[in-house]
């Protein structure tokens, strides 16, 4: 039988995910990583570890070729290979920071495509590569608390992460009737000290209502570390129960 543990991971270049990517570097894994650009580092980490990977430049607001890669990847190694297979789609971005009126149409595009339309298009190609696959397989989104809570000036990003929890919800339903069908999550990863909350906090307040609510975070110390927030997000994705609740919070008991 093999014991190779298969994980895909996008934004795994900083970040929670690059704490995620270094934290998945484990005998028997094999990382395929995508990202705008290469971490060096994690390749020198994963080859003192002994761990495969790969890691594939692409900007996530193409996924359609990041689609195609991956899917002609796993069907030319198909189901005898790896012991499980997970996705997990962690890369998102958040536009200028401004209310949609002010927004700009090709900002706003690439919002959507890389925190919805790849989420999805990596999904369909994951799915429809494994689907005659009978080893455990996973799809993990992260998702967040605003895709759940409107916020002023954040309405491509609110959209984004509310549509990725709707089509997990959708995906599940799909995979629940098949006999070997994916484990599917849409997890919101809570409050963490990364670039994109320094954009929050930095923004200016005439034209982001919560901006004075983010640096609180940042001041009071309620900001979880990358790495806090990866060890809580992979300890989700391991648990026995995970997809029974195709939207959750790592909060959640």
């Amino acid at each position: 039988m093999p014991q190779t543990h298969l994980y895909i991971l996008t934004g795994a270049s900083r970040g929670m995910g690059l704490a995620m990517a270094q934290q998945l570097l484990k005998s028997g894994n094999t990382l395929i990583c995508i990202a705008r650009s290469a971490n060096v580092d994690l390749t020198t980490e994963a080859r003192a570890s002994g761990v495969t990977i790969e890691q594939w430049q692409q900007d996530l607001s193409e996924g359609e070729h990041a689609a195609h890669k991956l899917q002609s990847w796993l069907e030319a190694r198909g189901p005898q290979v790896f012991a499980s297979a997970t996705l997990i789609n962690n890369a998102g971005v958040i536009p200028r920071i401004a209310p949609l009126s002010h927004s700009d149409a090709a900002d706003l595009a690439n919002a959507l495509r890389v925190g919805l339309e790849a989420p999805m298009q990596l999904t369909a190609a994951f799915l429809g590569a494994t689907d005659a696959w009978t080893v455990p397989r996973k799809v993990l989104n992260i998702s967040s608390g605003l895709g759940r809570r409107a916020m002023a000036s954040q309405a491509a990003y609110c959209a984004a992460k509310a549509g990725m929890d709707h089509f997990t919800r959708c995906v599940a339903l799909d995979e629940a009737i098949k006999p070997h069908g994916a484990k599917v999550c849409s997890l919101a990863p809570g409050v963490i000290d990364t670039d994109m909350q320094e954009q929050l906090r930095g923004a200016a307040p005439e034209a982001f209502p919560d901006q004075q609510n983010f640096a609180n975070l940042k001041s009071g110390g309620q900001l979880t570390s990358p790495a806090d927030a990866a060890a809580r997000v992979l300890a989700w994705l391991d648990r026995a129960d995970f997809g029974t609740n195709p939207v959750a919070d790592v909060r959640d008991a």
